[in-house]
């Protein structure tokens, strides 16, 4: 009996070992320390029936990793939005870190598939267990930035993340006609005035088109299901406009100096 028990053990982590080299190629990245990978998504109800083994769960990891993302996000929101105050930039930081959105980036990389959880948590659903992912996305943060550094986690969180701020995943905690008008009045640029383009779409499901122009002249268009959203989106691409173009001006003036 004792015999066929370790057998099945050894089936058990071959498999394991699969899914953890599988991971690391989906991520394009390969851990140094693979036992950090490994307690990354190792569950303290796996700890518990296995105390013999010296296994450790991620609760460090996750604490760590807590963080590697808040000053990761943080960094990432302070230099994309430079018109943001610090109460707008805490509301968005806080919406991107919170338990749903690290769910939702965890079950992006099938991270349930590979957490090694006790007999008890698994048969309880623990796997998908948004508490348990979410966990386990901060602990797998805080072994990639000890085994490869802080620019891998960058690196990784540009491909999993910072692409879902970008495209407005977050908008609705942002409040982008505000910071507009502050970066309008600031210039003395004139007037804003936002106006409705098209409706379409059946009355259950509307999309509203809006435009917002600065004295007349378009800055930029956005799509919602609101008039509301509609036009916070094209403040978003007004200020992407303006910032692209104020940075234009900026570097214009350096050669100028340097000339």
């Amino acid at each position: 009996m004792r015999h066929i028990g370790r057998e099945k053990d050894k089936r058990f982590f071959r498999a394991k070992d699969q899914k953890f080299k599988e991971l690391q190629i989906k991520i394009g990245i390969q851990f140094i320390n693979e036992k950090l990978l490994k307690q990354a998504f190792t569950h303290s109800s796996y700890v518990n029936e296995h105390r013999r083994k010296p296994y450790e769960d991620n609760e460090r990891l996750e604490f760590l990793g807590d963080a590697v993302l808040e000053l990761t996000v943080s960094q990432f929101l302070y230099k994309k939005y430079p018109m943001m105050s610090e109460g707008e930039l805490t509301k968005l930081r806080a919406a991107v870190v919170c338990e749903p959105s690290l769910v939702e980036f965890a079950n992006h990389l099938n991270f349930g598939e590979v957490v090694l959880l006790g007999k008890g948590e698994e048969m309880t659903g623990g796997r998908s267990r948004p508490a348990l992912l979410a966990d386990v996305f901060e602990a797998f943060i805080g072994a990639l930035y000890l085994d490869k550094g802080i620019d891998t986690v960058l690196s990784f969180l540009e491909e999993t993340v910072f692409p879902k701020i970008d495209a407005g995943a977050f908008s609705h905690v942002m409040d982008f006609k505000s910071q507009l008008q502050e970066l309008v009045q600031r210039d003395g640029a004139g007037t804003l005035e936002y106006k409705i383009l098209s409706e379409s779409g059946p009355a259950h499901s509307r999309e509203f088109e809006s435009q917002v122009s600065l004295g007349g002249q378009p800055l930029g268009t956005g799509k919602g299901r609101s008039k509301k959203e509609a036009e916070q989106h094209a403040a978003q691409k007004a200020l992407e406009t303006l910032k692209a173009h104020m940075e234009a001006i900026s570097k214009q003036k350096d050669i100028q100096n340097k000339d």
